[in-house]
């Protein structure tokens, strides 16, 4: 009994305001704020600081670009870049893949009364897409790989717009790889770090292939997404953390106000 009289007294003596940043503190992981900064902070100094922005047509790693791209750099007539799998990594990044993540995996987690999940994703594929690839892209500007016939090095296999930094398909799969871990329960999550991860290497891959990117373009790009897409879910933690339990693949309902009474 006396314990019990003193757990309840401890209780007691804790701040409401105390037990209430606990809570948020429990929910909202300092280790996503601190990575997805760090992560942000390779991303703007390879970009800003001592890298692409100082020298876009020779930044310090284009010894590295230009011998990945005669490693693995493709040229006219093979067709090594239209079959299944390098087309399913261009798709992703492309409308195909816009649809799949700013229409369909919201409107599924509205569908299933998940709605603080579907506005972390919106917000999450919005904010990384418009911010770190299309303002960076814009302001960087580095020059895409040019043919070069002497060398037998081509150019991009695929039509492309300006500026090469970062990869806009590199930054959708960083999104897309903490995106969809923010949404899966714990177990799945293991799981998904895994596919996730693949896919990431595998854009990485496929935009070098087709010489639409030099590899740091890449590299840097999945780095920049995955990291913003760590701070959102950093702020959305404690949303998200409401809607834990709710089933992924099947509608919730909601049970009638008598159920259960006597």
């Amino acid at each position: 009994m006396a314990d019990a009289t003193d757990t309840t007294a401890a209780s007691a003596s804790v701040p409401l305001g105390a037990e209430a940043g606990e809570a948020s503190r429990q929910t909202r992981p300092r280790a996503l704020l601190v990575t997805g900064i760090a992560g942000l902070v390779v991303f703007v100094a390879f970009a800003f600081a001592f890298a692409v922005a100082q020298n876009v047509d020779a930044p310090f790693t284009q010894p590295f670009d230009d011998a990945w791209r005669a490693l693995v750099g493709l040229v006219p007539g093979t067709g090594g870049e239209a079959w299944a799998l390098p087309m399913f990594f261009q798709y992703l990044g492309e409308l195909p893949g816009a649809v799949l993540t700013i229409l369909l995996i919201p409107i599924w987690l509205f569908v299933i009364r998940r709605w603080r999940s579907a506005l972390f994703f919106i917000t999450a594929e919005l904010g990384g897409t418009l911010l770190v690839s299309q303002l960076v892209k814009n302001l960087v500007d580095r020059p895409r790989p040019a043919d070069d016939l002497a060398a037998g090095l081509s150019g991009p296999l695929f039509s492309v717009d300006h500026g090469s930094f970062p990869s806009g398909h590199a930054v959708s799969a960083g999104i897309l790889l903490v995106a969809v871990a923010a949404i899966l329960p714990a177990a799945m999550r293991r799981w998904w770090w895994i596919v996730g991860g693949l896919i990431a290497v595998g854009m990485i891959w496929q935009r070098t292939l087709i010489n639409a990117h030099w590899f740091s373009d890449a590299v840097v790009g999945v780095i920049g997404g995955a990291s913003a897409t760590l701070i959102v879910w950093w702020l959305f933690a404690t949303l998200l953390a409401k809607d834990d339990g709710r089933p992924l693949f099947r509608r919730t309902t909601v049970a009638p106000a008598n159920e259960g009474a006597t």
